[in-house]
């Protein structure tokens, strides 16, 4: 069997090649490369599996080498290091694409760990990534609405997952619909005729979630006036959907992952294990790489959860899936609200197009609705949508209509307003980076930082 190709890119040569001497005595093949732009040729004449960057590199640097990379080629894993390690660096690059994020000086076997876990994630993903979906089930998956290539991809990734009684964890953005997946994954099963149970862990004070999950016995506390099961066992022999698992506490994260390695619980009061047959499904929107690197997260218990990662697309990333995902919702809410909405003007699907989608999935439905009760009848067009929805190429660029109020207003404010509003997009737009944000405006960096200094204009994503 042929060995994984990897490839180190870093400006620094004894690094690059002490890293490369170490994997290589592993037995894997490995090239090197001394900036992201030489990577990015190198990736293409070796066909490699994974790649091990710096971030400090000339030309193109870690963070958007990594970026052209998940454009061209995302089934390639990616491990970034540096020496200047910050929070706001750790979360750009694992937005970028990262698999996994280094400081330097590194553990040599600490980075052959990750290796083995990327190459095994690179392995399963791949072969959905370079070939062309086939959705035999496709009746099952009829609430999961999407024909954008990323969507294809993520039906065929669930039917090739439903079959197996390994755990899956599910990240993505809060409205992309992960526990519609998770529910797709469990019809698709040979535990679909049992149960689906859903806990929302972050919807649960944490001191009874641990009752909730494991159940308890009559007397173990104050309240417990009789024995009680909990949802692992509801859930034997079917599905346990563990929402927003990344707000689950450390002393819950222990029990959980000895359910998961020993196949039994103990009520809350009880000194008996119990064994069960549960398939678990976890999801978060939370970054775990992060928690794990903050020690918020057991990164034992990551790795149990994670033996299937699936991610999902952010709506803005799916193309015309918007315009899909309007008309189903205008049929829904047409029938359940008994209303008689035609359709959408085209300058709106435009607008809505454009728009942002931060809210993703559950946003758009919640807009839908409302403009379905709202108009009753008719087309929908731009005057029918709320002012923030107006914010894109097709308003004349400032997000509202340009009329003048019969009474007057401030125009210093109305300008103010109107600028803040422009800097946020251009940073949403380069995904916090400030320089790229400048150039969208024609500014120098270093005004647009005095700007959002003079404003106190906070963007939660930024670059220095």
């Amino acid at each position: 069997m042929e060995s994984s190709k990897i490839l180190i890119a870093d400006d620094d040569k004894k690094t690059r090649d002490f890293v490369a001497a170490f994997l290589s005595y592993k037995g894997y093949q490995v090239f090197q490369a001394y900036d992201g732009q030489d990577a990015l040729q190198k990736v293409e004449q070796h066909d490699v599996q994974m790649v091990i960057t710096d971030i400090m590199m000339p030309r193109v640097n870690g963070l958007e080498f990594i970026r052209q990379l998940k454009s061209i080629r995302p089934e390639i894993v990616t491990i970034a290091y540096s020496a200047f390690a910050n929070f706001e660096m750790t979360a750009n690059l694992l937005k970028a694409g990262a698999f996994f994020y280094l400081e330097k000086p590194f553990n040599l076997e600490e980075l052959e760990t990750h290796v083995k876990r990327g190459l095994e994630h690179q392995a399963l993903q791949s072969k959905t990534f370079r070939s062309k979906p086939c959705i035999k089930n496709r009746a099952l998956l009829d609430n999961i609405i999407g024909e954008s290539d990323k969507m294809l991809s993520l039906f065929e990734m669930v039917e090739k997952v439903a079959g197996s009684d390994s755990t899956v964890l599910i990240q993505g953005e809060s409205g992309t619909g992960k526990e519609l997946v998770a529910r797709a994954i469990h019809d698709l099963s040979n535990r679909s005729d049992k149960g689906f149970v859903a806990v929302n862990c972050a919807a649960i004070p944490d001191e009874l979630l641990e009752s909730e999950l494991f159940g308890h016995v009559k007397g173990s506390f104050t309240g417990a006036v009789a024995t009680r099961v909990g949802r692992f066992e509801m859930a034997d022999k079917g599905t346990l959907f563990l929402d927003e698992i990344g707000d689950m506490k450390a002393n819950l994260q222990v029990k959980l992952l000895r359910v998961l390695q020993n196949r039994e619980l103990e009520p809350v009061g009880s000194s008996r294990a119990k064994k069960v047959d549960v398939r678990i499904i976890a999801a978060t929107n939370q970054n775990l790489d992060q928690l794990v690197a903050g020690k918020a997260f057991r990164e034992d218990l990551y790795y149990r959860l994670s033996v299937i990662p699936i991610t999902l697309p952010p709506l803005r990333e799916r193309g015309n899936d918007i315009t899909l995902l309007l008309n189903s919702f205008l049929d829904k809410f047409n029938k359940s609200k008994q209303r008689k909405v035609q359709g959408f003007d085209k300058q709106v699907l435009e607008m809505l197009t454009d728009y942002e989608w931060p809210g993703n999935v559950r946003e758009l439905e919640n807009l839908v609705e409302r403009l379905v009760i709202i108009k009753g009848g008719g087309v929908i067009t731009p005057g029918d949508l709320p002012e923030k929805y107006r914010g894109g190429k097709h308003s004349n660029g400032n997000g509202e209509q340009l009329d003048l109020p019969a009474g007057g207003f401030c125009l210093n404010s109305a300008v103010e307003e109107f600028e803040n509003r422009l800097i946020l997009q251009a940073l949403q737009r380069s995904r916090g980076n400030k320089k790229e944000a400048a150039e969208l405006l024609n500014l120098k960096r270093t005004t647009l930082i005095e700007k959002l200094k003079k404003k106190k204009l906070i963007f939660e994503v930024g670059n220095p």
